[in-house]
């Protein structure tokens, strides 16, 4: 059984994609995607929850979610009405949502990304202290030093 498991050995490409895998930009991609996950349900619910009753009462009491066009089957009331009783339907409100929630990301994204470059800035205007010299700048400025004392001479 020991010898079994020395001859056995795993693909090329095995090794390469646990290397890949564990590269700072792929896991960083990952808690990316996990934050992007969880910031989508909370603009959703915020688009949803929030903006479409308030847009919907400035505009006349109209719930975007019900917001459909039926093209085959009967006219109902409701989307969730039309589409359970088989109707074709043109779902604008739910359309609408789809360009606020857009929307709603893209502006959050547009700050955040501006407040990161405003900190980025900042952090490039802090004053630097200059690099210690060389040892070769100073041999150098000891030669200076040592000739130009030996030419007041």
């Amino acid at each position: 059984m020991a010898d079994l498991k020395s001859h056995v050995h795993a693909p090329g490409w095995v090794g390469e994609f646990r290397a890949f895998i564990m590269r700072g930009n792929v896991v960083d991609l990952a808690v990316g995607v996990i934050i992007g996950a969880a910031f989508t349900s909370i603009v959703n619910s915020l688009v949803k929850d929030i903006f479409n009753p308030l847009i919907g009462l400035l505009i006349g009491g109209i719930d975007f979610s019900n917001l459909f066009i039926t093209l085959k089957g009967p006219h109902l009331a409701t989307l969730a009405e039309a589409q359970k009783a088989g109707a074709v339907t043109l779902n604008i409100g739910l359309f609408l949502n789809a360009v606020i929630q857009f929307l709603i990301v893209a502006m959050a994204i547009f700050w955040m990304v501006k407040a990161l470059t405003r900190l980025h800035v900042r952090e490039d205007e802090q004053p630097k202290a200059p690099p210690p010299p060389s040892k070769t700048e100073v041999l150098l400025e000891q030669i200076r030093d040592e000739l130009a004392a030996n030419n007041k001479d």
